[in-house]
C-alpha cells in the first residue's frame, strides 16, 4: 500500500523521584494517581485495541526513574491501598447522595466508585502489580516501541562535566535493558533540552548526539522550533514559520534530492557529529495544538470531565468543564455518555486532520513525509480524564487509514531514513525554548552546588578505580544521590511554583545525603548503619557502577554498535 506518509504518537511519561518522600500534595500520591489515572487505563487500552486485532503502534517514553519506581513493591502495595480507600470514598458517596435524595449524583458517584474498584482489581489480579511487564508484553509483540531517557531526567545541556552527561545515560540505558531485555533505540532528552558541541577554555566538548551514538540510540524528540527555526512555540502558541518547514541550517547529505528550502518536522534528520547513527524527530506544531492549545484543544470541550473542581467531602470529580469561560462555581455535573460520544468524535476528526496534513505535504514536494506527535502522557487520563478513551480512538481508526501508516519513532527512522545532516541549535521545549525555566533567579543558586559534586564525583572515582565490598556500595549510594540531586524537576518545580518549597527541600536533602556519603569516602572511613538506610530510601538503579563517572571531559568514544556491549 502506498502512503502519503507515517504518524507515530510520542508519549513521554515522567514523574519525580516520589518514593518515600512525602504523600499528599506533594509526594508519592502523584505515582498513585498517575498509575490510577493515566498507566493502567493506557496498558488497558493497550490490551483491548490487540484483543480486537488492531494493527497499533505507539511511541512510549518511560524515564528510568520512572521506571523504577513502577517497579517497586513499596509502591505497588502503596497503590492499592490508595485504590482501596478512592473506591470506598466513592462508595460512601453512594450512599450520602442515596439518603439525599439525588439520584443523579448518587449515579455519578457509582461511576467513581466503579471505576477505582476496577483500577485496583485489574492492577493486583490482571497486571500482578507489575505495569512494566505489560508495556514489555506489548513491546515484544511489535506494536509498541517503549523509548528511554537520562537516568533521573538531568538537564543535561547545564551539567558541567561529561562524565554526569555520560552516566545520566549509561545508568538509563542500563536500567532500560534490565526492565526490557532489549537496549533501547530512542530516547526522549530531559525537557527536550539539546546542546550542540561547544568550545570551553578546557576544550571541546562534544554534542549530545555523540553520547546517544556511544549507546546506540538512534532517534531523538525535540520541540517544533528546534528543527523549525523561528520563535519558539511555547513562546507564543500557534505561530510558526509555515506549514511545512523553517530556517535551521543543514547539510544536504550527497547523492540526496532537494525539493524545499527549509528544514520540517515531516521528516527525520541526521544530527550534528552522528550522520548516520543519530536522528531527530521534531513535534509536529499543527497536531500539538489540537490537544493542548488552551483555545482549541479538545480537553477544553464542555462536554469532558472538570479537572479542578471536586466535591469537598470525598474529592471525587463529579462535574464537567461546561466552556471554557464556566467559573468553577457555575460547572455542570458531568455525563459521561455525552463525554463518550465526544470522544469519538474528536477522534475521528483528529485522524482525519493528521490524513489532511500528510496529504498536503506530499503534495507540496511530492514525497511522503512523517509526524510526530509529542505529549506528556499524564494529560491522557491525568488531566484529561476521556484522554485515554481518545488516544484508543485515533488508533483504532488511522489503523484502518488507507493513506497514513501508523507507525513508531524506530521504524520511522529505520524505513523513513534521514537524507540531511541538520545543524540544531541549543534549545529546550521550554516557555522560551531555553534553559530560562531551569536556570534563572530562583534557580542560579542551585547549579554552583551540582557543579562542585560533579567535579567530586570525579575524584572520586579517580582515587577507587576498583572499589568492592562495602566500600563499593558507599560509592555507588554516593552516585545515585548525586543522580537524584541533579533532577531538572527541582529547578522546574520551583521556576513553576507548583510545589516550590517541596523542590527545595527534596534537591537539599538529596545534596546532604551526598556530601555526607562523599565525606565518608573521602576519610576512608565507614558507617555501614547510614549507608543501609540510606539504600533502602532512595533505592533506584540496583545496577548503578560508579565508575561510569570517570573523568572523560571532551572525549569523544565510537558508536555502540562499533564498541561493541560496555561492562
Amino acid at each position: 500500500m502506498t502512503t502519503n506518509g507515517a504518524f507515530t504518537f510520542v508519549l513521554h511519561s515522567h514523574l519525580p523521584y516520589a518514593r518515600m518522600a512525602g504523600m499528599w500534595p506533594h509526594g508519592e500520591e502523584w505515582v498513585h494517581e498517575a498509575i490510577a489515572e493515566t498507566y493502567l487505563p493506557l496498558l488497558r487500552a493497550f490490551d483491548e485495541l490487540a484483543e480486537e486485532g488492531v494493527a497499533w503502534s505507539l511511541t512510549l517514553g518511560i524515564t528510568p526513574i520512572l521506571g523504577e519506581q513502577l517497579a517497586d513493591q513499596m509502591i505497588a502495595a502503596n497503590f492499592r491501598v490508595y485504590a482501596a480507600e478512592r473506591a470506598a470514598w466513592a462508595a460512601e458517596d453512594v450512599d450520602r447522595f442515596d439518603r439525599a435524595g439525588d439520584a443523579t449524583m448518587r449515579d455519578l458517584a457509582r461511576h467513581a466508585h466503579h471505576w477505582y474498584a476496577r483500577a485496583l482489581t485489574d492492577f493486583r489480579d490482571r497486571y500482578g502489580s507489575d505495569l512494566l511487564a505489560g508495556f514489555r508484553r506489548h513491546q515484544d509483540a511489535g506494536n509498541l516501541d517503549i523509548s528511554t531517557s537520562a537516568a533521573t531526567h538531568g538537564y543535561l545541556p547545564l551539567l558541567s562535566r561529561d562524565s554526569s552527561v555520560h552516566a545520566q545515560l549509561r545508568t538509563g540505558v542500563r536500567a532500560y535493558e534490565n526492565r526490557f531485555g532489549r537496549q533501547p533505540s530512542a530516547i526522549w532528552l530531559p525537557e527536550c533540552a539539546y546542546r550542540p558541541a561547544q568550545e570551553t577554555p578546557a576544550g571541546r566538548r562534544p554534542g549530545i548526539e555523540r553520547f546517544l551514538a556511544e549507546e546506540g540510540l538512534r532517534v531523538f524528540f525535540s520541540e517544533t522550533h528546534t528543527v523549525e527555526g523561528g520563535r519558539p512555540v511555547g513562546k507564543a502558541a500557534g505561530e510558526a514559520i509555515g506549514p511545512y518547514g523553517g530556517q535551521t541550517r543543514y547539510t544536504l547529505v550527497p547523492d540526496a534530492e532537494v525539493y524545499d528550502e527549509g528544514t520540517t518536522t515531516y521528516r527525520p534528520y541526521w544530527v550534528g557529529e552522528a550522520l548516520g547513527e543519530v536522528a531527530v524527530l521534531a513535534r509536529n506544531n499543527r497536531t500539538g495544538l489540537q490537544v493542548w492549545s488552551a483555545a482549541y484543544g479538545y480537553p477544553g470541550d464542555g462536554a469532558y470531565r472538570e479537572f479542578h473542581k471536586k466535591d469537598t467531602t470525598s474529592g471525587m470529580r463529579y462535574w464537567g468543564v461546561g466552556g471554557r469561560d464556566v467559573g468553577l462555581g457555575d460547572k455542570p455535573l458531568y455525563n459521561p455518555a455525552v463525554a463518550a460520544d465526544r470522544v469519538q468524535s474528536h477522534a475521528d476528526h483528529y485522524a482525519r486532520l493528521v490524513e489532511d496534513l500528510l496529504a498536503g505535504y506530499r503534495g507540496a514536494g511530492g514525497e511522503s513525509g512523517v509526524i510526530s506527535a509529542a505529549y506528556d502522557t499524564e494529560l491522557f487520563g491525568h488531566w484529561w480524564f476521556e484522554g485515554v478513551e481518545w488516544l484508543k480512538g485515533v488508533l483504532r481508526r488511522l489503523a484502518r487509514s488507507e493513506t497514513v501508516e501508523l507507525s513508531n519513532a524506530s521504524r520511522i527512522t529505520e524505513q523513513h531514513p534521514p537524507d540531511r545532516l541538520i545543524e540544531l541549535p541549543e534549545s529546550s521545549w521550554g516557555s522560551n525554548g531555553d534553559h530560562s525555566t531551569w536556570l534563572n533567579d530562583e534557580t542560579a543558586w542551585m547549579w554552583p552546588q551540582i557543579h562542585a559534586d560533579e567535579e567530586r564525583m570525579e575524584a572520586l572515582v579517580e582515587a577507587n578505580a576498583d572499589a568492592v565490598g562495602d566500600r563499593q556500595r558507599l560509592l555507588n549510594q554516593t552516585a545515585r544521590e548525586l543522580l537524584l540531586l541533579q533532577s531538572s524537576d527541582w529547578p522546574f518545580l520551583i521556576t513553576t511554583g507548583q510545589a516550590k518549597e517541596y523542590a527545595i527541600e527534596r534537591f537539599t536533602e538529596h545534596r546532604a545525603r551526598f556530601d555526607r556519603l562523599a565525606a565518608i569516602a573521602e576519610q576512608g572511613a565507614a558507617d555501614l548503619a547510614f549507608l543501609a538506610d540510606l539504600e533502602e530510601r532512595d533505592n533506584p538503579f540496583p545496577s548503578i557502577d560508579y565508575r561510569d563517572w570517570a573523568p572523560r571531559q571532551g572525549v569523544v568514544l565510537p558508536a555502540r554498535a562499533e564498541a561493541g556491549e560496555r561492562a
